[in-house]
């Protein structure tokens, strides 16, 4: 049984070739390519379940890329990059990525990351909200669906389980440390980078005025907390 479909992008065709021997192992069907343009033709003709991107290639690179797939699909995107600064990072995360990981990589680490990066379960608790309504803001969790002043919203799945968990936790200060298992799964926990960028993707989206949010608010030293 497949475990889905995975689209590796990559130009070194050793690298592919590794890729894909070690995700089929793992009972994951493997399509490739090796350019961004390639990727982007391969999305709507195969329609895999996850890209594996890689953010240094000729032409149009991984950043380009993710940002020209992710203005028309909600699949989910992992950046593999050799750099491992904050700044790298919070650009992919910025260009609609929902994870970033640097090479070298474990594949342990890597199939972890995959199999967060697919789970499409709820992140409310059992008997959290189906809905949310409120003076500029409409949210439909079973739909999955945000409006926002009169206009439709378009979040993406992390973007979305994101503001699924705030909006459950209503009233409270979520640590930074249980987002992030929350939304990206167990095995993180320490990287505040990615919060910051997706909770202000969030307030850009549903805020009157993302500069100054009434919805989601900082807590400093702590996490964030939605405000009813």
């Amino acid at each position: 049984m497949s475990a889905g479909k995975i689209l590796v992008v990559d130009d070194d065709p050793q690298i592919r070739r590794v890729m894909k021997a070690t995700l089929v192992s793992h009972h994951y069907e493997v399509v490739e390519a090796r350019t961004g343009e390639e990727a982007l033709e391969a999305v709507p003709q195969e329609l895999p379940n996850l890209v594996l991107l890689d953010m240094n290639m000729p032409g149009m690179d991984g950043l380009e890329t993710c940002r020209t797939l992710r203005a028309g699909s909600e699949i989910p995107v992992i950046i593999l990059s050799v750099r491992n600064t904050e700044r790298d990072k919070v650009a992919a995360l910025d260009a609609g990525a929902d994870d970033y990981v640097t090479k070298p990589f474990g594949i342990e680490e890597l199939l972890a990351r995959i199999r967060a990066a697919l789970r499409r379960s709820p992140t409310a608790p059992e008997g959290g909200p189906h809905s949310f309504t409120a003076p500029g803001l409409e949210i439909d969790f079973d739909a999955r669906t945000v409006r926002a002043r009169g206009k439709d919203a378009r979040l993406t799945p992390k973007e979305f389980e994101l503001l699924r968990y705030l909006v459950a936790h209503a009233g409270k200060a979520v640590t930074h440390r249980e987002l992030l298992q929350a939304v990206w799964g167990p095995d993180y926990g320490d990287e505040p980078e990615y919060l910051r960028v997706f909770v202000n993707q969030v307030r850009k989206k549903i805020e009157a005025n993302p500069a100054h949010p009434k919805r989601i608010v900082t807590e400093p030293w702590v996490g964030y907390r939605f405000v009813e």
